[in-house]
């Protein structure tokens, strides 16, 4: 008798651990379709906005000055020198020699934001490319002119701003990004950190 109540003991024991693995397997498949559904919701809206305006998904990217190689320009504080998190380019006489320069897109895309945001960013233009599939923002920092507006298509090579001082705080310069997570606030240009953020010469170099 004792030994057919152990006999049931364990049987009930493993009912019970097999139903809460079931459970957590179950939760853990419930949290990966949530988080899968969120990350989809993110991109919806310009899921959208590119399936309305197949005009304008990225083809491939050139330079945002001297287009498309950046001739006259040099590339004065690199990606990750000194921590930078874009490419400053500069014209090649140095000092302000290159202040109202033109700036164009590096690829179709959408203006998500256009304005001056003040600090040391000044005039900013954030730009939203579709391409391959996936999104990429571009920067545009510095501006002393901006010529595009919020919520606007643009083509690759399309003259969007000038190159600025943001108010005389530099040297003219413009301070390009580009990201690889769209969602990003603006931060502050300088991290050892570079998750989100890709090195532009190289990603325009290779696309």
């Amino acid at each position: 008798m004792a030994s057919m109540k152990h006999f049931l003991v364990i049987v009930l024991l493993f009912i019970i651990t097999s139903c809460r693995h079931t459970s957590s397997k179950s939760q853990l498949s419930n949290n990966f379709s949530v988080k899968a559904s969120t990350a989809q919701s993110k991109y919806a809206r310009y899921d959208s906005l590119f399936k309305k305006n197949q005009d304008f998904v990225s083809i491939n990217f050139d330079f945002p000055v001297g287009k498309p190689d950046a001739k006259g320009y040099y590339n004065a504080q690199r990606f990750q020198e000194n921590h930078h998190l874009g490419d400053d380019w500069n014209g090649v006489n140095g000092g302000n020699s290159d202040i109202g320069d033109a700036i164009y897109a590096i690829a179709n895309g959408y203006v998500a934001s256009a304005k001056d945001i003040g600090g040391g960013w000044g005039n900013v233009i954030r730009v939203i490319h579709k391409y391959k599939g996936n999104y990429y923002e571009s920067v545009y920092a510095h501006c002393q002119t901006i010529k595009v507006s919020k919520g606007e298509f643009i083509k690759k090579g399309k003259l969007i701003a000038s190159i600025g001082n943001a108010n005389g705080i530099y040297l003219a310069h413009l301070h390009l990004e580009i990201r690889d997570d769209i969602f990003m606030d603006i931060g502050g240009g300088y991290s050892k950190n570079t998750k989100g953020y890709l090195d532009p010469t190289k990603f325009i170099n290779e696309n």
